[in-house]
């Protein structure tokens, strides 16, 4: 049975991440939920590990209940969601109403897990990839594990803004600017010759964009802004995503070489979701193509992870063929901040 500890510790996560509304609602289904309704039952008898190391059940319900909300299907809940800011008791009467008359709709979201593509990890991205160009003087050809729908693959198309320092496109409808510590990147027009990535389910930014703007918290307009414009990117860019396990699919990315191009393998808060053995299996292959790496075709393994240390995610990066590591500093898991090292080797 699922302990509704999991919704309250949610609860906490997505309001230290700035979404206060999410957090409440959260809290309302740990004090309310149970067995009257199919979809309490649902959740409650959850047959797997249910918490947000696993199958993320209390986020896959709010993303349900924010696609209600923006597909305009449920009156009541719409006007208790932001910009409206009701009571307790009006939120839950409207939540237990869209579980009454869209029963169906709620059950069908709550069997995948949610999928989000936070754009704001690019402002760290742009950094690393800026300061790789730079060190290696060539130009980058990248590839994402868990892309989902590729969103991140476009960082090429973004401008970032760090201490009143612009870079990239100043008209791309995405614009990043996060709290920033620490030395400038070089700042030179960022050069991506080719981008793709893999995900066991990707998402299409055409017919899946309604699961993209779902899973973005509804207190939260400018980050569904971004999103949206972001997904336009995406649609214009067509970058691949390509159906396929990391493993297999990494396997296959690096059996060629790129001349005169770094080619850039890179992870963004996906890594941990990666069985032992299919982590084991990437790091071995990329390993394996470290050592053929060579000046004119190196190789750089980039990872903005959870790693139990301080805040926010690690950012770290390995390159080749000198096989050095760098600790690159931090960032928020949203992108809301860096504390950027640059290419200083640990």
């Amino acid at each position: 049975m699922t302990s509704l500890k999991i919704f309250t510790e949610q609860a906490v996560a997505c309001t230290a991440l700035g979404s206060p509304f999410t957090g409440k609602l959260l809290d309302l289904l740990a004090q309310n939920l149970n067995h009257d309704t199919a979809v309490g039952r649902r959740v409650l008898d959850w047959p797997g590990d249910a918490s947000n190391r696993a199958d993320s059940v209390p986020l896959r319900l709010t993303g349900a209940l924010h696609a209600l909300v923006l597909q305009g299907k449920c009156p009541a809940l719409i006007a208790a969601y932001p910009p409206n800011n009701v009571a307790a008791d009006q939120l839950w009467q409207a939540v237990e109403t869209a579980f009454a008359d869209h029963t169906d709709q709620i059950q069908h979201w709550l069997n995948s897990p949610p999928q989000t593509n936070e754009v704001r990890r690019s402002a760290a991205l742009i950094p690393v990839f800026l300061s790789l160009q730079d060190h290696f003087k060539m130009p980058l050809v990248i590839s994402e594990l868990g892309a989902s729908a590729g969103l991140n693959l476009n960082c090429d198309k973004f401008h970032l803004t760090l201490k009143d320092t612009d870079f990239g496109d100043p008209n791309s409808p995405v614009h990043l600017s996060p709290d920033w510590d620490g030395p400038l990147p070089p700042n030179q027009p960022l050069n991506i010759t080719h981008k793709a990535g893999c995900d066991l389910n990707p998402l299409d930014p055409t017919t899946d964009a309604l699961r993209l703007r779902a899973y973005i918290w509804p207190d939260q307009t400018e980050r569904l802004a971004r999103t949206e414009a972001a997904i336009a990117i995406a649609q214009a860019e067509k970058a691949a995503v390509d159906k396929s396990d990391a493993e297999s699919w990494l396997k296959s990315r690096l059996a060629t070489q790129h001349a005169h191009a770094v080619h850039v393998i890179y992870t963004t808060i996906a890594w941990q979701y990666f069985p032992p053995e299919t982590q084991a299996a990437c790091e071995a292959a990329i390993h394996k193509a470290g050592a053929a790496a060579t000046k004119n075709a190196p190789l750089a393994w980039v990872a903005m992870e959870a790693d139990g240390k301080d805040e926010g995610a690690g950012l770290r990066a390995t390159l080749w063929p000198d096989g050095q590591d760098f600790n690159l500093g931090r960032a928020d898991f949203h992108g809301r901040w860096v504390k950027w090292r640059g290419f200083i080797p640990t």
